[in-house]
């Protein structure tokens, strides 16, 4: 409910302002006539017309306070003045001049509050000193109004800017989470792209192997010709599914159930991933040594992808006759992987746009490893990848 109210006050500043001051207003209205017979200095003189000019004068303005509080001090302050001059007495619209101080502490910069709390209290000493026996006194007691306007001012001030820090931050605390929303988005929509690379290009590697063999077998060996076919039937399927895992994700609408695909490879799968490299007409030799320790499911599937993008590296670049060697260490707090092979190397041409050790380094960066990638002496190429045991991501 407050809320609405402070929502219909904002949209209706004049009218809330007007409201506010209209009983002063009718307070002037009211003690005109008494003030223009009773007192022995100027309002006499300037009669009701001239303490209902004054009067106006320094109320009207202050619809405007909210908008605009130097401008409407600083009015109220020469119309005040004016008075003094036609030594009319003080009148009850003359609280305008704490109202439109009030403003200019609570809505303007220290500087303002003071030169504005400056002239207050010059006027009032002026007054005094005019129309008060004893000035001196009288101003020191009369000040403390000024002095406690002033301060209600200064802590208003300094919460209005409070709460609008506050506001601001959790703006920008909202805009950060949103941003970082975006990044986490994008990261996931590279990680994404990454793995749909390497099953791409793993798989449809394997499978051109695996027909160019068919192909030569069919007419001399039909057994050989169908072993081949069964394997690309098995790669192709086993890519779908990884495929549709990648790109269910995608699809994924906010709330609804994920669909269930094939769960995540890991270091468990390196012997069907080299078996698999082998049917492809690539001989490989996997060896592990030191214990195992348990890996996280994110750290194998870096692992498991490494392994599984070097190893199409060597298919795709290799050539004829090659041999590859997948050596796994464990020691030290960290995973070693040397994934070596004989074929052409560095010699061999390198598609435009290959992203596969790009992929690599990556992943290792993603636990804090690292990839050095380079042709081995005597020819052929290694790759070499170290990544700390139960760092996470």
């Amino acid at each position: 409910m407050f809320g609405r109210m402070r929502a219909w006050t904002r949209r209706h500043s004049k009218l809330v302002d007007t409201l506010t001051v209209s009983p002063l207003a009718l307070l002037s209205l009211i003690s005109v006539e008494v003030f223009s017979r009773s007192s022995p200095f100027g309002a006499r003189q300037v009669g009701v017309p001239g303490l209902l000019l004054l009067s106006a004068a320094l109320i009207v303005p202050l619809v405007w306070r909210r908008d605009h509080p130097r401008e409407v001090f600083a009015v109220v302050a020469i119309v005040s003045f004016v008075q003094w001059l036609l030594n009319v007495v003080v009148l009850p619209a003359n609280i305008a001049v704490l109202v439109a101080l009030y403003n200019v502490v609570s809505r303007r910069t220290l500087r303002w509050a003071l030169a504005a709390g400056a002239v207050a209290e010059l006027g009032l000493l002026l007054a005094m000193i005019r129309w008060t026996p004893e000035a001196g006194r009288a101003w020191l007691s009369s000040s403390a109004f000024i002095v406690a306007v002033w301060l209600a001012g200064i802590y208003a001030n300094t919460r209005r800017r409070y709460v609008e820090g506050l506001v601001e931050r959790a703006e920008r605390a909202e805009r950060e989470r949103d941003q970082q929303a975006r990044i986490a988005a994008s990261a996931e929509r590279a990680r994404i792209a990454r793995e749909l690379h390497d099953v791409v290009a793993h798989n449809v590697s394997v499978m051109v192997v695996q027909a160019d063999g068919a192909g030569y077998a069919i007419d001399g060996d039909p057994e050989q010709a169908r072993r081949a076919l069964q394997a690309i039937s098995a790669t192709g399927r086993q890519a779908l599914t990884e495929m549709r895992r990648l790109v269910g994700v995608l699809r994924q609408d906010a709330g609804s159930p994920a669909e269930e695909y094939a769960p995540q490879p890991g270091v468990a799968q390196l012997g069907d991933l080299i078996g698999q490299v082998r049917d492809s007409g690539l001989p490989t030799e996997f060896t592990v040594s030191g214990t195992a320790p348990t890996l996280p499911e994110g750290e194998q599937l870096a692992v498991y992808r490494i392994v599984q993008e070097a190893l199409t590296n060597v298919l795709k670049h290799g050539g004829p006759g090659a041999r590859a060697w997948v050596e796994m260490t464990y020691g030290g707090g960290e995973i070693e992987l040397r994934i070596s092979d004989d074929g052409r190397g560095a010699a061999a041409p390198r598609l435009v746009g290959g992203h596969g050790l790009i992929g690599m380094r990556e992943r290792a960066a993603m636990y804090g490893g690292s990839v050095q990638a380079a042709p081995r002496p005597g020819g052929g190429f290694r790759v070499v990848v170290r990544i700390p045991v139960g760092v996470a991501a």
